[in-house]
């Protein structure tokens, strides 16, 4: 295992191959699911309806798995949204005490650590992607909840690491993947390399091997090529990821170049992961200027034995990420939501929520 496969080794305390800290695996139990429901004082404007309509979708098949906890610009509306939806009162907590800037919450929510079992929510510094957008308020999301009491049990640890949880992938027992064009970009953490990133990968995720990818940038990306648009880890050494199988695709090439990297990579016992790939979205694209939107079937949640799969009106290629899916990850419940409107702005299911771990509740 070295460089050359695009992963790396580093030190941190564990106990029989599990480390004492770690970022808990998606697929480990969900205490709750945030979040920040969309409002028309920002990007969502020119879509408002129809994004709010995606949510009260997302929140209704979230709720099915897990509570909700729902930050909200007009607590009394999304109430009455959420109602409308039929998710019922006690699965849903909405907080119109906490501000916030955009609705991707993945990317500027709790990042929830567990230290010998016990739950820490890391805020980690939110820059708008890389300076790209204001975000305020966004940063200061955390904080905010953790101070009224929203965020259960665990302590809260303010980290000097810009870092979006939409740019990193945890296997649970100390695997972290993520992809060199977000982490290491210079509007992120320009002080900092990557040895020195890894380190603090390490010091505060429990990560003992970093796997890096080099390729995978979606067009449209305001991300810099977040993991979980392009690849995910799933139980049992599995790799979901997008295949782009379009020869006159522009993304054809980089992403032939991703799917090679992956078959490089090694598990912490030296195995090679499976690798499941999913099908490649169809070309869409912004009805304002003509640019192309990053849409993406590797957007998925898992939460409490289910598997929510973004689907975009588009039956074959639906179906057939849906089976992608089962495939990658045997014995869940897998379901589709429609995630038409997310990608008007660029995002989709995964980037819209953020798990906290049964463990802060408990």
């Amino acid at each position: 295992m070295g460089v050359r496969d695009g992963a790396h080794r580093i030190a941190c305390a564990s106990m029989d191959g599990i480390p004492k800290m770690r970022l808990p695996a998606e697929w480990e139990p969900t205490g709750a699911v945030l979040l920040a429901w969309p409002h028309g004082h920002g990007d969502w404007e020119p879509y408002l309806a129809e994004a709010q309509a995606c949510y009260q979708g997302m929140a209704a098949a979230i709720a099915r798995h897990a509570p909700l906890l729902v930050l909200a610009d007009d607590a009394a509306a999304v109430t009455a949204q959420l109602a409308a939806a039929g998710v019922p009162a006690g699965r849903a907590t909405v907080v119109g005490e906490v501000p916030y800037d955009d609705t991707w919450i993945r990317d500027f929510g709790p990042i929830t650590v567990l230290r010998d079992g016990r739950p820490a929510c890391l805020d980690f510094g939110f820059n708008g992607w890389g300076l790209k957008f204001a975000a305020a308020d966004d940063n200061r999301a955390t904080r905010r909840l953790h101070a009224a009491g929203r965020l259960g049990r665990a302590a809260l640890e303010t980290v000097g690491l810009i870092l979006e949880g939409g740019s990193i992938e945890s296997d649970g027992a100390g695997t972290i993947l993520t992809t060199e064009a977000c982490l290491l970009s210079d509007n992120r953490n320009p002080h900092l390399d990557r040895s020195a990133i890894e380190g603090l990968l390490g010091r505060h995720l429990g990560a003992t091997q970093i796997l890096w990818l080099a390729h995978g940038h979606l067009a449209g990306d305001d991300t810099d090529a977040h993991i979980d648009t392009i690849a995910r880890l799933c139980p049992n050494d599995t790799i979901l990821y997008v295949r782009c199988d379009d020869p006159a695709d522009q993304h054809h090439a980089d992403f032939a170049r991703m799917e090679a990297e992956l078959r490089q990579l090694h598990t912490r016992a030296g195995k090679p992961f499976r690798l499941v790939p999913l099908p490649w979205a169809a070309p869409r694209f912004c009805p304002l200027d003509g640019h192309r939107i990053p849409a993406t079937y590797a957007n998925i949640l898992l939460v409490n034995g289910a598997v929510l799969v973004p689907t975009y009106r588009e039956p074959e290629r639906d179906a057939a990420a849906l089976r992608a899916v089962a495939e990658a990850c045997p014995g869940m419940t897998i379901e589709g939501v429609d995630c038409s409107a997310l990608i008007w702005q660029h995002g989709s299911l995964h980037c819209a929520t953020m798990q906290v771990p049964a463990e802060a509740f408990a």
